[in-house]
């Protein structure tokens, strides 16, 4: 194999792994200069791939849907089955880990020709594939386009329904997909918030590309998890109910940080913070976490109220009463 040839393999290889590359950079990780980047280019498209160009001091080049699937060489009805069968595997979190399922799913979504998606999008919807658990449905082309935004730094224009049912156009930095339980979660930067947000991916309607890039935001794999647990926590709970602390505030979204999220200011010196749990004793571990000293009240529900005072009192005169010696 000449080095041309190798050189273009290379070249078509790293624009399938992001979808936009300046010119300078893939020059620099081909070892050659611009001038050439731009002749394998032309190479590329003489062998049928779309490489679009993007001029201006952000320019680069792109490589778009054509009539072919490089390089797998793969038939039109080889490929619809596939990007199905990618997407089941996606929403029922399958084949290696959803890392592995949406790295795959987005690097065949990018290359598949307009009639092949609408042919993908078509056969998906009346694929019923087996349910896992009792997690809600998610669109299988909305995590394919997340997914893709997510890996270029690509801004996103949702339209997302919270658990309400009001709706709502938000303007977000995708950093993260990821599942907890039988959910799939979008970690990303809310623009319009100026902050962090975490939105089930089941509740978004539709996903509209803008192809304006970012720089990512430093976020390590454990705050990721930490904030995704958040979000899994506030789906629906048998038991839901609310502590009033005696706690500005300030205060208190100081000391509890991500999980401070969804409390709000109860007068000046108050805080009135949600919490829930699959049964009383998980929901009394939230409790647990409100600091030493602090005073605060609880709309924590009956019968399960019940249940926990009774508890208590046994665990109150289990420390009262002296330990017992052994025989």
């Amino acid at each position: 194999m000449s080095d041309t040839t190798t050189r273009a393999l290379a070249l078509l290889n790293l624009l399938q792994t992001h979808r936009h590359w300046p010119g300078a950079e893939l020059a620099t990780r081909l070892g050659v200069t611009e001038r050439t980047v731009r002749r394998d280019v032309d190479r590329l498209r003489e062998l049928g791939y779309r490489v679009e160009s993007i001029p201006g001091a952000a320019g680069g080049y792109r490589l778009e849907a054509g009539s072919a699937v490089p390089p797998l060489l793969l038939t039109d009805d080889e490929a619809v089955t596939m990007a199905i069968g990618l997407r089941v595997a996606a929403t029922q979190q399958l084949v290696g880990g959803p890392e592995v399922t949406l790295t795959a799913l987005a690097k065949l979504e990018q290359v598949l020709p307009s009639p092949l998606r609408r042919r993908v999008n078509a056969l998906a919807a009346s694929v019923q594939s087996p349910r896992m658990g009792d997690g809600p449905v998610v669109s299988p082309v909305v995590l394919g386009e997340i997914a893709l935004a997510t890996r270029d730094q690509e801004r996103l224009r949702l339209r997302y329904v919270d658990r309400e049912g009001s709706e709502s156009t938000r303007r977000v930095e995708p950093h993260a997909l990821a599942p907890s339980g039988r959910k799939w979660f979008l970690l990303c930067w809310d623009l319009d918030r100026d902050d962090w947000r975490t939105f089930r991916v089941d509740r978004i309607e539709a996903v509209e590309h803008t192809r304006v890039l970012f720089d990512r935001r430093p976020l390590t794999p454990e705050e990721i998890d930490e904030r995704v647990l958040i979000a899994a926590s506030w789906s629906p709970q048998k038991i839901e109910a609310d502590a009033v602390m005696e706690l500005p505030f300030p205060a208190m979204q100081e000391i509890f940080g991500p999980w401070s999220d969804g409390a709000t200011p109860d007068g000046e010196t108050r805080t009135r913070w949600p919490f829930g749990g699959s049964d009383w004793r998980e929901a009394m571990y939230a409790l647990l976490w409100i600091p030493e000293g602090v005073e605060y009240t609880t709309t924590f529900p009956e019968p399960e109220r019940t249940a926990l005072r009774e508890a208590l009192g046994r665990l109150q005169r289990a420390l009262d009463a002296p330990p017992s010696s052994r025989p």
